[in-house]
């Protein structure tokens, strides 16, 4: 909200549901002819654009770019719900309503008398009462992986799976089990005799250094996001520190470069 308007000079209330009011003037039929066009697909794009911005404003630490960024996915959020309250499906009401009653309903230990010991232990009640709700309501069993959107990027989705397969007890003992899977799959890439087998294995690599990294609650995404930032700055350096002594990096001997390299912090 600018700061030079005040509130009560802006064309809807204040609060909670402003971001919403708004959606819906726009998507009136005197509203703005792009945002009436828009549907659940013309939004997908958008929708992982303003959750990639996100995860940067969160990386940045900058408070009044995450909540501007927060905003942005809010914005989305209110019109898929305005799509839907305009094809008379459903509205903001109930998918806030339906998401608070499905948290209630997985949190027995903080809205029930259910205990439980840890993070680990609340995670394995889900999966265990979604799988005995499926039962009640007479559906097909489904594999606890299938709930993970195939669609994410390689490191999340697997991130994802191993996540959902550890919930119902396949698992590493601990970090150091993890440890020595990876110190495996190293040896087998190193053994790969073809093309094919070096693929294989290495992506093996890939998913037990997921794992290690899970186990030691890291998340692979954002180490291998930061890795690339500190490479990306170094190289920056670098290629400063080579435009000053007249160095041309297409054509420097590997050990120039290295030395280079080995300059910049």
């Amino acid at each position: 909200m600018p700061e030079s308007v005040p509130v009560s000079e802006q064309p809807y209330p204040p609060g909670l549901m402003a971001v919403f009011d708004v959606v819906r003037r726009l998507r009136a039929p005197d509203g703005c002819p792009w945002d009436k066009e828009q549907t659940h697909e013309s939004l997908r794009p958008y929708l992982l654009e303003e959750t990639y911005e996100l995860l940067e404003a969160i990386d940045s630490g900058d408070e009044s770019k995450l909540r501007e960024e927060l905003g942005d996915v809010l914005l989305q959020v209110a019109m898929h719900a305005q799509i839907a309250a305009d094809e008379g499906r459903f509205d903001a009401v109930d998918i806030s309503e339906q998401e608070a009653a499905k948290m209630v309903a997985r949190h027995p230990h903080v809205f029930g008398d259910r205990e439980v010991k840890n993070a680990e232990e609340v995670l394995r009640n889900w999966e265990r009462d979604k799988l005995a709700a499926a039962a009640d309501r007479g559906e097909a069993a489904q594999s606890v992986v299938d709930k993970v959107p195939p669609t994410l990027p390689a490191l999340a989705w697997s991130l994802g799976v191993q996540k959902r397969a550890a919930r119902v007890g396949f698992d590493y003992p601990d970090a150091a089990a993890a440890a020595s899977g990876v110190a495996e799959e190293v040896a087998e890439l190193e053994a790969a005799a073809t093309p094919e087998e070096f693929e294989r294995e290495l992506g093996d690599l890939l998913f037990a250094l997921v794992n290690l990294a899970r186990k030691r609650k890291v998340n692979p995404e954002d180490a291998l996001r930061a890795a690339g930032r500190r490479f990306v700055k170094r190289f920056k350096a670098l290629e400063e520190l080579a435009s000053e002594r007249g160095v041309e990096l297409a054509g420097a001997e590997p050990a120039a470069l290295e030395a280079l390299w080995s300059e910049t912090t």
